[in-house]
């Protein structure tokens, strides 16, 4: 099965990290905060299988 065309964005502030999951039109598919990198970075992964999971 060919993987589902995602991006996302990750920043760091001074809160945390706020990360973006976005569909292959741009679209914001998923978004949060998390207060460690390794934390958001395993919520955007989450979110990726999440979402490719229903277009399956």
């Amino acid at each position: 099965m060919p993987e589902a065309p995602f991006a996302y964005s990750m920043v760091h502030n001074e809160s945390g990290w706020t990360w973006s999951v976005l569909d292959e039109d741009g679209e914001i598919v998923a978004s949060g905060q998390d207060t460690s990198q390794s934390c958001a970075q395993a919520a955007v992964e989450a979110q990726i299988r999440r979402a490719s999971e229903l277009l399956a």
